[in-house]
């Protein structure tokens, strides 16, 4: 069985945040005992991914490294929506746009540090078109 939902993530600025319960209370209140769950944006400015949820230090390095390998400061030919527009793009496809969770026990399968995280790569872009696929 396949069920879907289709959601949006309010507009954020540009950060890396911790969305693990946000996503939990969009997806169906029972999830099946054996499954996958696939979660997908539908923009390509931003990310998602799973990383260590207890120090917020992570969060604060992640964005050092990917501004650090992909800064604002080059000169871009993609240049239309501005100076962040490409960055944005380089960004979210080194990341990018979908993750997959086991589902065991009718539970989310992440590790003990684990959480998922919305990553923004841009200021102020309006709410972000997500995806849930759950498959049992």
């Amino acid at each position: 069985m396949i069920q879907q939902v289709e959601f949006e993530m309010p507009q954020h600025d540009a950060g890396i945040y911790l969305i693990t319960k946000e996503i939990m209370a969009k997806l169906p209140k029972k999830l099946p005992e054996t499954g996958l769950l696939h979660l997908f944006v539908k923009h390509t400015s931003c990310a998602i991914a799973i990383n260590e949820n207890t120090d917020p230090a992570v969060r604060t390095d992640m964005e050092e490294i990917l501004n650090h390998l992909v800064g604002e400061d080059r000169m871009y030919g993609h240049q239309v929506e501005g100076p962040s527009d490409m960055p944005s793009h380089g960004k979210s496809t080194l990341v990018g746009q979908s993750i997959m969770i086991p589902i065991t026990r009718g539970r989310l399968n992440l590790g003990r540090w684990q959480g998922i995280y919305f990553l923004e790569f841009r200021d102020g872009d309006g709410p972000r078109g997500m995806v849930a696929t759950i498959f049992s």
